[in-house]
């Protein structure tokens, strides 16, 4: 560095000097994954060309190199961050929750290479891609993924941590409708694309497993600090959360064909603790603000006359599972925006 560029260097805030070696370091890792998935993909596809999307395309291959990537490169930005002191990493349930975080970015780097592939592929009719473009294109795409995943890592919040869960869930849940092998699951309910033994359940109950050890992880860094509230109020909330957390979990692992009885209870369950922190959210935490309250309170009466609704054969259990799901998932999100805000206004 020059001496003029040291001199810059040295009037730059620490804040922003750690933002620009995290950058630089994720640009670096983005380049050296470039380099190394499309070195691998020459004994993977020789000079021969390959289709767009499917097995052994490019799409494949590209969305199986940025999951792989993107988990890594998630552990690295936290690794990082813990050695230089700004997120020490404590236990083994720390060590837990970067692994389940770091499968999650590395599904939704999976799905999302995998769908834009497929979207690729239907526009581009019958068309193959050479050797030159499969190296580049695969190596593009791990790259930016582990660029993204490192800074997710590095700048990962609650806020943030709440939009990765939204994007998994939806993602994952998504590429199981799609791969589903009854094309009529849906006449039944949601639950039935974890019943057979294809890749689709898999990933149904492999997603739900994952997006329930997210809620947990987010139950616990979102009510750390939550101002106004008293300690009562914070474990009551912490519970709560962790309560759907866990139901959800134990719906993916307690299929519906199997064990009827305690999939139905755990699902009921987590509606039943969402109700309950919605309900009594104001005396546990009293500064939450006032706008945001009967929104919880629309959402649970809005599943409940969905509920009524079913009971009463006029809609099928799959639409009241989806639009609960929806509902409680936009609840959770909205509601660590409000205590991020809570938080900036007892600060200021």
């Amino acid at each position: 560095m020059t001496e003029a560029g040291q001199e810059v260097s040295a009037r730059l805030p620490l804040r922003d000097r750690v933002n620009t070696t995290l950058e630089l370091t994720a640009t670096g890792l983005g380049a050296l994954t470039f380099g190394i998935v499309a070195i691998i993909a020459l004994p993977v596809f020789g000079l021969d060309e390959a289709p767009i999307s499917g097995p052994g395309s490019v799409g494949q291959y590209a969305a199986i190199a940025s999951a792989v990537t993107a988990a890594l490169a998630f552990a690295a930005g936290r690794y990082t961050l813990h050695l230089g002191g700004r997120a020490r990493i404590r236990g083994a349930l720390d060590v837990v929750d970067i692994a389940a975080l770091a499968v999650a970015h590395g599904v939704i780097a999976l799905l999302s290479w995998t769908l834009v592939s497929v979207i690729l592929a239907g526009g581009f009719i019958g068309a193959t891609v050479y050797w030159l473009p499969i190296l580049a294109l695969s190596g593009a795409a791990a790259a930016v993924s582990a660029y993204a995943a490192f800074l997710s890592a590095a700048h990962m919040n609650p806020e943030l941590l709440a939009v990765v869960l939204a994007v998994f869930l939806v993602e994952g849940i998504l590429a199981s409708t799609l791969t589903a092998s009854d094309p009529d699951w849906w006449t039944q309910n949601l639950s039935t694309l974890g019943i057979s033994h294809d890749v689709s359940a898999r990933a149904f109950n492999l997603t739900l497993v994952v997006a329930g050890f997210l809620v947990t992880v987010l139950a616990r860094v979102a009510t750390r600090r939550v101002p106004t509230a008293s300690e009562h109020g914070v474990r009551r909330v912490r519970a709560s959360l962790v309560t759907v957390g866990v139901f959800l979990g134990l719906v993916g692992v307690f299929h519906v064909d199997t064990h009827f009885w305690i999939h139905t209870a755990v699902a009921s369950g987590m509606a039943v603790a969402f109700a309950v922190l919605t309900i009594r959210l104001r005396a546990w935490v009293p500064g939450i603000s006032r706008a945001f309250l009967p929104v919880g309170w629309a959402f649970v009466a809005v599943i409940v006359v969905l509920a009524m609704f079913f009971a009463v054969g006029y809609y099928s259990l799959t639409a009241v599972e989806l639009v609960a799901g929806v509902l409680v998932f936009t609840w959770i999100i909205l509601f660590q925006r409000n205590v991020g805000a809570l938080q900036a206004d007892t600060a200021t």
